[in-house]
């Protein structure tokens, strides 16, 4: 298009910017006010290359006041400064339009910016963070900008594939420490102030700027290629640093050999912050974290913390390759970041800390990208980004966990040599550059040999996944995919699956590729009493079977002839089943009864939540059967907490702490009287002396949650003494513990208090929602009633970003009936925002699912008969 004919309108309403200007670097300059002024003075000159006539510039700006006069552009080697003739902002799209009489000249030029903004409390762009330094508080400035928040900070273009060097330099306070992604080459002292300018970055994509600038004290060590490592964490909590410390180390030393690449950069800072949105985030150089995802205390942090801690680590240093170093081009390809991410990160924690089998934990992650799947307001893994305002909805179990999980499936087709042997390739070609999902699949073919992008296709491009339907006839297995929905609708679309099943034993194994809706497969020459398909849960699918296999299974769990991640994925996949009305509740109660003798941690775990989520399905649809239905799982349940008991042992394993502390709060939650008696006898211990070895961080939950089932309006003391806890705790793990507990009151009226405690100053916005999800069925009726009288505060104090979605979801989800859903689809129809819109759809989804699943209970005419059997 020729300049002439260019348009302010014609920039207007688009999914992209243009590309006739590019950047290559930013010269950016910022001088961030901690005072309680909170604002930030800024410039930049941005080295570009202007590749088409034109006489506009457009570039993201968003709540940034540019500064009269001071734009203007440059020809390189031409004194001569073009000034703009208009500057306009438009805010909808987020971008700042210069208008230019002339046309700028092609070839290499500099435009320069000179603007202010606020230090704003909204943990995007340049924010604010709030700590305590000898009891006083304190600002630090935080950078968060993926997604598409380096707008925020200063104007850019500000989307994956424009790709550009960084020197930074930063004006702040002498006392303080100011970190960006690259070693300082350069500090002047000036008084009062300091100046630090940071060596010039590789290329990297804007959301990979990073600014910390605030009171620290560190740990440091250094990788076997001699890259410094330190963890910054505020003054006096530096020992909590040490164990991530230890986990970047060796991680870096991992990747770099797995990845067949050295990490890139000369330093690696990772910092804890009290006040962030995300669990992580992976800026080059400078990854920062929740204070819960990174710090580790050794007397007052659970096992549980200490596995996220790791994970965390692993996944933000794994997009240090696979993110940073090659950067998707468009936010469609987000799943290869945040899915390979995920998976990778399980690698690294297996090589780590192979004690903790995390494969086998893996399969929570695949069940939570199934549970979304499931869902017809679900969506593909590629998905169309059409507007910024659309990004964050995207950071889902689909990204990261349905993401990971067909990744994990490929790995176990193609192998793990030659998977490993392509990713190596991958990096090797797309390093400093962008890719799609189509550069990954061609590497992953022309390594294996093997139909990868027609494979996967199917798998990326189409959302949900397929039900397996298996039936056994005259030595011959009849198999028929369809689409799985929760709703128990017939779905459409077809999937190339990797199918593997086992006959009687693990030795007596096939493969192949079921492509189409139908395919018949002898089996004459395997014998064997069971038959178990997609073996070890590597598929990305469920399956059915006829009643006789189902039989054979149940017996195989039985007799302990199933590993671990099968006897997950039957019982995953029978829950699945039953939720879609396919199965009826008393045959996977029947089912449940098979794993009283089970063994495995990730296992119980999950008969755990499965068990508690029946218990509140059960109490709407029969409440007639809930008490013989809490008296089933308490049964279950109550033989494995008396083995694990409350206290430690010498060789208990890093699971079984985890498992201890989850019995513990099932029972408290089902209301199993002696567990609540004992919970609460450690929880005065604990209240008198916070170091007594009676209450150890692992059971600190379950005795927290016993606590609130027994509290109630006319006596609050137990709700009052963990108030008291929470608020002379400086440890972020605990904070989140007590938090999580005070919903689970079964008295609407504490849970109110409780809720309205949560919109407090007490509570960093970033926690409220762990309080959220600790609300129960009881309460849900006033916990949707309080999120309607506080929409209007929650959406001006949140905004857009992912934590408001949870104010949606882990309120309205716990509904079962359609009038409910017809009520929160009419109360938000007039205030439904781009950036709400699919967890709305999906929330509502729920509803009508659960209030399907309770008609079905309520028909169930057996489920008495089969509680009464199993109780005798």
């Amino acid at each position: 298009m020729e300049s002439e004919e260019q348009n302010v309108e014609q920039f207007k309403c688009k999914a992209r910017l243009p590309e006739f200007i590019v950047p290559k670097q930013y010269d950016l300059f910022l001088k961030p006010d901690l005072s309680s002024a909170c604002k930030f003075a800024g410039s930049v000159r941005i080295s570009v290359e202007v590749k088409a006539p034109t006489r506009f510039v457009v570039l993201n700006a968003a709540d940034l006041d540019v500064r009269d006069g001071s734009v203007g552009f440059k020809k390189e080697g031409d004194s001569k400064e073009i000034r703009p003739v208009e500057i306009i902002t438009v805010e909808q799209d987020e971008i700042l339009i210069i208008r230019f009489d002339e046309s700028l000249p092609q070839g290499e030029g500099v435009l320069s910016i000179d603007f202010e903004g606020i230090l704003s409390d909204k943990m995007k762009g340049f924010y604010k963070s709030v700590y305590e330094y000898n009891g006083e508080k304190k600002n630090m400035a935080v950078t968060q900008f993926e997604p598409a928040d380096a707008r925020r900070c200063f104007p850019c273009w500000d989307e994956p594939s424009f790709k550009a060097k960084f020197r930074i330099t930063l004006e702040v306070p002498s006392d303080l420490v100011a970190l960006s992604n690259m070693p300082v080459l350069e500090e002047k002292r000036n008084g009062p102030s300091k100046t630090l300018y940071f060596q010039e970055s590789p290329i990297m994509s804007t959301y990979l700027v990073a600014v910390v600038v605030g009171m620290f004290d560190y740990v440091e060590g250094r990788s076997s290629e001699g890259t410094m490592v330190r963890v910054y964490c505020q003054v006096g909590k530096s020992d909590q640093g040490k164990f991530a410390l230890h986990v970047a180390v060796k991680t870096l030393d991992l990747y770099k050999k797995y990845f067949a690449e050295p990490y890139p950069l000369p330093k690696l800072d990772m910092v804890a912050i009290p006040d962030f949105a995300a669990g992580a985030m992976e800026n080059y150089g400078l990854v920062t974290y929740r204070e819960t995802a990174l710090l580790f205390d050794e007397k007052h942090s659970a096992a549980s913390n200490k596995q996220r801690v790791a994970v965390v680590v692993a996944h933000e240093l794994a997009h240090q390759w696979f993110g940073n170093l090659v950067t998707m081009e468009w936010w469609t390809h987000l799943w290869l970041n945040e899915g390979f991410a995920t998976w990778v990160s399980y690698l690294s924690a297996d090589s780590l800390f192979p004690e903790w089998n995390v494969w086998t934990q893996f399969l929570s992650e695949t069940t939570s990208g199934l549970r979304l799947d499931a869902l017809d307001g679900s969506h593909p893994i590629e998905v169309e980004v059409n507007h910024a305002s659309e990004i964050d909805e995207i950071f889902d179990e689909i990204s990261y966990r349905k993401g990971a999980s067909v990744i994990r499936m490929l790995q176990s087709y193609l192998g793990a040599e030659t998977f490993q042997r392509a990713l190596a390739s991958y990096i090797n070609k797309f390093a400093y550059s962008n890719a799609k999902t189509e550069d990954l699949w061609a590497v992953l073919e022309k390594e294996s040999g093997e139909p990868v992008n027609k494979l996967m296709s199917s798998w990326t491009k189409q959302q949900g996944y397929p039900v397996v339907s298996v039936k056994k006839s005259n030595g011959v297995l009849e198999l028929n995919q369809t689409q799985f929905l929760s709703s128990g609708a017939v779905g459409t679309g077809n999937w190339i699956v990797p199918v593997t099943l086992c006959t009687g034993s693990y030795e007596n194994q096939k493969k192949f590729l079921l492509e189409e809706k139908d395919k018949k497969i002898n089996i004459s020459d395997i014998n064997g009493k069971w038959i178990k398909l997609n073996v070890n849960q590597t598929g990305f699918f469920r399956v059915s079977y006829d009643k006789e296999l189902a039989a054979g299974l149940k017996l195989a769990i039985e007799s302990k002839q199933l590993n671990s991640s099968d006897r997950y994925g039957i019982l995953d996949d029978y829950y699945a089943l039953c939720m879609a009305c396919k199965q009826n509740l008393s045959s996977l109660i029947s089912l449940m009864a098979a794993y009283k003798d089970e063994t495995e941690y990730t296992v119980l775990s999950h008969i755990i939540s499965i068990s508690l989520r029946i218990v509140s399905m059960v109490a709407d649809a029969a409440p007639e059967l809930l008490t013989g239905t809490k008296a089933f799982f308490v049964g279950l349940l109550e033989p494995f907490a008396a083995k694990i008991g409350w206290d430690p042992k010498e060789g208990d394993k890093h699971s079984d702490a985890m498992l201890r502390g989850e019995l513990l709060t099932a029972l408290s939650e089902l209301g199993h009287s002696r567990t609540v008696s004992e919970a609460k006898r450690r929880f005065e211990a604990f209240v008198g002396d916070r170091n007594t070895s009676l209450l150890p961080p692992d059971t600190r939950r379950a005795a927290y949650v016993a606590v609130m089932q027994t509290t109630q309006s006319g006596n609050k003391s137990g709700f009052e003494s963990l108030l008291k806890i929470y608020r002379e705790s400086d440890l972020s793990q605990e904070k989140v513990r007590v938090l999580s507990a005070l919903a689970t009151c079964p008295d609407p009226s504490v849970v109110v208090e409780v809720l309205n405690f949560l919109l407090t100053p007490e509570v960093r916005n970033q926690d409220v929602v762990n309080g959220l999800g600790g609300i129960s069925f009881e309460s849900c009726d006033v916990a949707w009633t309080w999120l309607k009288e506080n929409w209007e505060y929650i959406a001006k104090t949140y905004g857009s970003g992912f934590l408001i979605t949870r104010f949606i979801s882990y309120i309205v989800s716990l509904f079962s009936s359609d009038e409910k859903a017809n009520e929160v689809e009419e109360f938000f129809a007039s205030r439904t925002k781009p950036f709400i819109a699919r967890t709305i759809k999906q929330s509502v989804e729920k509803i009508r699912i659960n209030a399907n699943w309770a008609r079905n209970i309520k028909s169930d005419k057996s489920l008495g008969d089969v509680l009464n059997e199993l109780l005798k």
